[in-house]
């Protein structure tokens, strides 16, 4: 252990049992990333008998309604990382699911959804309704329309 690391877990001592419940309790990317993490779990378990994840699936959607969308502007869009969107829409390539095609320049990379992946999402779409209305029931149809006004408006603060 260096003395970088010996002055962090100094200060985490130091930092107290009730201060750090406190930030378990409190911050916001622990508890946002915990909750889409179990979120995506019961998506990614719903989807199973199609093979496809639950980011998969959204790219689809995506896809399908941002059709011939230059990559970059997509990866903005979905608050991705321009690289982590490429690696997904590799794999979905490879699937026949989309097609990657170059845009008007050479550093442009235009996404299109296939016929394989509109069947893919018809297919998926029924199960996809299953975990929605799991969440729905878990919090109320209410509730989420609050919870989504919220997350949008976060999202555009951080932006």
């Amino acid at each position: 252990m260096g003395p970088a690391d010996k002055k962090a877990r100094q200060g985490a001592i130091e930092m107290g049992a009730e201060e750090c419940r406190e930030v378990a309790r409190t911050c916001a990317a622990f508890n946002l990333r915990r909750a889409a993490r179990l979120v995506s779990q019961l998506f990614d378990e719903a989807l199973r008998p199609t093979g496809l994840r639950i980011t998969q699936f959204s790219l689809l959607v995506v896809a399908l309604f941002q059709e011939r969308q230059v990559l970059t502007s997509l990866a903005r869009m979905m608050g991705l990382d321009r690289t982590t969107l490429s690696r997904n829409l590799k794999l979905l390539e490879k699937k026949g699911y989309v097609l990657l095609e170059p845009g008007e320049d050479r550093r442009e990379v235009r996404v299109s959804i296939t016929q394989a992946g509109l069947a893919k999402l018809e297919e998926g779409a029924p199960l996809w309704h299953l975990a929605q209305e799991r969440i729905l029931d878990g919090v109320g149809q209410a509730k989420w329309g609050e919870m989504l006004a919220d997350l949008r408006a976060l999202g555009k603060s951080l932006k």
